[in-house]
């Protein structure tokens, strides 16, 4: 072959790749898509929330309340904000839970009472009772009940035939409140003992327990599951009940139970 031609030639390859690798770079550079980064000016607020999961009755202090930024697009009217409230960690201390909060959620005015107001007529549902019944360690499941377990009423009475005589009266009742007093052990431990349990109840569980109290020997409180708090709350011992919807008196002697005749 004639030099003339294998110049040629090798002019021509080289001349081949260079359009082929130029044609590569353009390709490649038609198909990048450019990024742009969208900042976006998100307005906010500070809202009050609660800095710990806090139980029913616990009291609102500075320890226990902290402000948030939250965006301004996502706020709620119940909201409690510092553009609106700024002294509301100063105005609410003191104030009473009553429903739970949890560590994190915003302070609404519906799940707190002032410190001021009755705070169990607060809880108490409509149409419900707060009753009160002594309890001691024995008694109170060790001292392990607090407000919002649930707990049967057993009733544990004398019998002359076989001594003494124990039935549930009332089932999967709720706890409203427990009044506490702090023990100290020889060893100078301490622990706190409820005294006297406050429970929720119809007004005809309300009788129930009334009677109880004079016929029983003791009353017990048992701790039920959380996994019970969807069974019925509603029943009752009702032989225990004033006859017709109270219209006779009811005469406990003994611990036996009398109906003496219609209330006037």
């Amino acid at each position: 072959m004639k030099p003339a031609r294998i110049i040629v030639m090798s002019i021509a390859l080289v001349a081949a790749v260079a359009a082929g690798y130029l044609m590569l770079k353009i390709s490649g550079r038609d198909n990048q898509q450019p990024v742009r980064t969208v900042v976006k000016d998100v307005t906010t607020d500070d809202v009050l929330v609660a800095s710990n999961s806090l139980p029913i009755g616990s009291r609102l202090n500075e320890d226990n309340l902290d402000w948030q930024e939250w965006p301004e697009n996502a706020l709620a009217d119940s909201f409690i904000t510092r553009s609106t409230r700024p002294d509301a960690i100063e105005e609410l201390s003191g104030s009473i839970v009553r429903l739970p909060v949890f560590e994190g959620e915003p302070i609404r005015g519906e799940k707190v009472v002032d410190s001021d107001t009755r705070i169990m007529s607060s809880i108490l549902p409509s149409g419900k009772r707060a009753v009160s019944t002594e309890i001691s360690v024995q008694t109170g499941a060790g001292g392990f009940i607090l407000p919002n377990d649930r707990v049967d009423v057993i009733m544990v009475r004398a019998d002359e035939s076989t001594g003494f005589l124990t039935e549930t009266i009332l089932s999967n009742i709720r706890v409203l409140a427990i009044d506490q007093r702090i023990q100290e052990d020889e060893d100078g431990n301490k622990t706190a003992v409820g005294s006297t349990a406050t429970l929720e109840l119809t007004p005809e569980q309300a009788q129930i327990i009334t009677v109880a109290q004079q016929m029983a020997s003791r009353l017990t409180l048992a701790l039920r599951s959380v996994a019970d708090v969807q069974e019925p709350d509603t029943g009752g011992a009702d032989y225990l009940l004033s006859g017709d919807g109270g219209s006779t008196i009811q005469l406990i002697r003994s611990g036996e139970i009398i109906n003496v005749g219609a209330a006037k």
